[in-house]
């Protein structure tokens, strides 16, 4: 299991380093195709309500089931070849699972033009991150919805895939990665297909709730990190029992609500999605305004609070 200690480290160096290189090959987006082409093929061929649900089975099952699959016969492959050519395949693919590096270059790129005053440009470059409309918001607005994304996807893109790939490492035979895709398959299904609207009301149900399902332990063990790396856990934990449990997503609002209890902002709130207003419950007290600042501070929190989970890992595998 050694060589799992040297896989989790250089992934993590890799994601710190370079993060996902534009326009390079990136699994995720082998996901998105297949994906995309089953879900046109279902819909198309699918068209009563029962069939649709059972056809949104099968579409879970086969990227997520397949990705693991297809990562873990690549690295025997690699690993038959040469024994450093697996380990560095391995540390490749796994750090294509992280995505802390992605959501801090994603921050900077609209509070870069913020700080200069360019609100317009700030608007524009957020739409290529968030689902909601933001042709009108405001500054604040704006820097609300930076941190509501840093802060989901704190749980889903960087803590939940470690917690898989820390589950495989313990797995004999097995090893971090096919767990890490398999779950990244998920997220990604649920990111496409997992909405309430139509035309995925049916053929998305099953993904999205099975990611629920999948994110739900990572979840609560991410918000006990954060309690627990803020010296104030009692108050975090109570301000989550508090607000996290009105947020329709049985994670992301508790993952924001930990965020927004340490660091003593506010989130939730309107959101304009084509126009359609939805609100979402308010979580936290705003005790300060949401700044850049605080934005790196999430940030922060989210990458001790992967080098805590990173450190036990490696003690874990070595002690075994």
């Amino acid at each position: 299991m050694t060589n799992n200690i040297y896989i989790l480290i250089i992934a993590a160096l890799l994601d710190y380093l370079i993060g996902d290189p534009w326009g390079w090959p990136h699994p995720v987006r082998v996901m998105g195709w297949i994906i995309s082409g089953l879900s046109k093929f279902f819909l198309q061929h699918c068209q009563s309500q029962i069939k649709q649900r059972l056809a949104g089975i099968i579409l879970a099952i086969i990227p997520i089931i397949g990705s693991g699959l297809c990562g873990w016969l690549i690295i025997q492959i690699s690993r038959w070849l040469h024994p450093w050519l697996g380990i560095i395949l391995e540390s490749i693919f796994l750090a294509s699972c992280f995505a802390l590096h992605s959501l801090r270059s994603a921050a900077v790129d609209v509070i870069k033009p913020l700080t200069t005053g360019n609100l317009a440009q700030a608007r524009k470059i957020l739409s290529h991150y968030v689902g909601r409309d933001t042709e009108n918001l405001s500054e604040a607005e704006v820097l609300r919805a930076v941190v509501e994304t840093v802060t989901e996807n704190a749980t889903d893109g960087v803590m939940a895939p470690l917690f898989y790939a820390i589950l495989g490492a313990l797995v004999p035979f097995v090893g971090p990665v096919p767990f890490a895709l398999a779950y990244k398959a998920s997220s990604t299904l649920d990111s496409m297909v997992g909405y309430r609207e139509a035309p995925y009301t049916y053929i998305g149900w099953f993904s999205a709730k099975l990611e629920d399902c999948l994110t739900w332990v990572p979840c609560r063990l991410t918000v006990m990190t954060l309690a627990l790396i803020s010296a104030k856990p009692l108050y975090v934990w109570r301000i989550c029992h508090r607000d996290a449990i009105q947020d329709p997503s049985p994670n992301s609002g508790w993952s924001e609500c930990a965020y927004a209890a340490i660091l003593g902002i506010q989130m939730g709130g309107i959101n304009y999605y084509s126009g359609v207003a939805k609100n979402k419950p308010l979580l936290g007290d705003a005790i300060y305004p949401i700044t850049p600042d605080a934005i790196y501070k999430a940030l922060q929190l989210t990458k001790y609070s992967f080098l805590l989970w990173l450190g036990l890992a490696i003690f874990l595998i070595y002690s075994l």
